[in-house]
């Protein structure tokens, strides 16, 4: 009986474990936009900080030097003026100021995407 009770015990004990883990494979998406670093995300441009940093040229340079500067990897869509933030802080290393197109699924509550893939916008 005793053996029986520990079995059941273990059995429900995984049950909820299981049902409070996170969801993965949540409804996967594909979102469009720049990946830009999060400082010049949020004025929507990158236009001070290249006004400020003679140096600076292009929206990868000034996106790579505000990353190593402490800001985020971010996908910002100029259109709808929204940024997400990405989970992944590699792989959008690559494509720092170009368009692309983000797979992944989103997290509404931290305003995530939790990165599959990334791939230029053609």
């Amino acid at each position: 009986m005793k053996k029986a009770s520990l079995t059941l015990l273990a059995f429900l004990v995984m049950c909820g474990l299981s049902f409070g883990a996170p969801r993965k494979g949540g409804k996967q998406k594909t979102f469009a936009g720049e990946i830009f670093d999060s400082q010049c995300a949020m004025m929507g441009s990158h236009a001070k900080m290249e006004a400020m940093h003679p140096g600076i040229k292009t929206a990868k340079q000034c996106t790579l030097q505000c990353v190593k500067m402490g800001g985020k990897f971010v996908l910002y869509n100029p259109k709808s003026k929204r940024t997400y933030q990405l989970s992944d802080q590699e792989k959008p290393r690559d494509f720092a100021g170009d368009k692309v197109k983000v797979t992944g699924t989103y997290d509404k509550a931290t305003k995530t995407i939790h990165v599959d893939s990334i791939e230029a916008a053609s």
